[in-house]
Parts: structure tokens; sequence; C-alpha cells
């Protein structure tokens, strides 16, 4: 639903731009945290290329942290697998969260440039009542 903001009053106006700055952070986290455990995933990932000098019974095998603290015995091939799929499946929902957050930002800069113009035109209306009252 479109509104035109310069039929909105200035009240109105800092409300949706109180909103939309709550969204703008809240949006922001997301991101932050979808990036966070994109992180985690890559270092898992990583990790499987890494030589740590040691002795294993079994090398061919690790253990995957599925989540909710599961985790689940993988040969190093399907690991590396399980991570590049939840690599690109986070890098997805990160590129869908960045074209909002962006739109909400665009509208939270429209909303101050009409906050700024009804100020702007309220402060002239009282210097020019204040002018024709002195006169």
């Amino acid at each position: 639903m479109a509104v035109n903001l310069t039929e909105l009053s200035l009240s109105q106006l800092e409300g949706l731009k109180t909103q939309l700055e709550q969204e703008t952070e809240f949006l922001s986290s997301s991101i932050a945290q979808l990036k966070v455990v994109q992180t985690k995933y890559v270092e898992a990932k990583d990790s499987l290329n890494m030589y740590v000098p040691g002795t294993l019974n079994d090398v061919e095998h690790v253990l995957v942290d599925v989540g909710t603290g599961y985790f689940v015995e993988k040969n190093v091939e399907d690991s590396k697998e399980f991570f590049k799929r939840k690599i690109d499946f986070l890098t997805k929902q990160i590129e869908k969260v960045q074209p909002a957050l962006q739109e909400k930002h665009a509208m939270k800069q429209a909303v101050v440039e009409v906050m700024n113009m009804k100020l702007q035109q309220l402060h002239s209306q009282q210097s020019s009542q204040s002018g024709t009252t002195k006169a």
C-alpha cells in the first residue's frame, strides 16, 4: 500500500521513522547473525583440510554438528558437501534480506527528508507570522 508521505503529519512521520528504524535494526541484526553462522560453517569446512599432528584410528570419518546438539558421523567428502550446502543456503538468505534492508533504509531516508521539509515550512510560517505580528 503506497502512502503519500507529504500527506502525513509530523507525528505520523515520526512514528513511521521509528518503525523503519526498528525494522532496519532487526534486518541488520538478522544479517549479522547469518554471517556469524556462515563464518562458523566456513571455518568448519576449512578445518577438514587442515593438518593436525596426532594419531587417529579413523581418518576417513568425522563427527559433524548438524544443529541443536546433534552430531552425525560422515566421511570427509560428505562433510565438505554438507558444509558447502549450508554456506550456500546462508549466502542466499543474506542475499534475500539485503535488498529488504536497503529498501527500508531508502524509505527511512525519504521520511526524514519529508520531515525536514515540513519542519522548514513550519519554521518559515512561524517566521513570517512573527514578522507580520511585529509590523
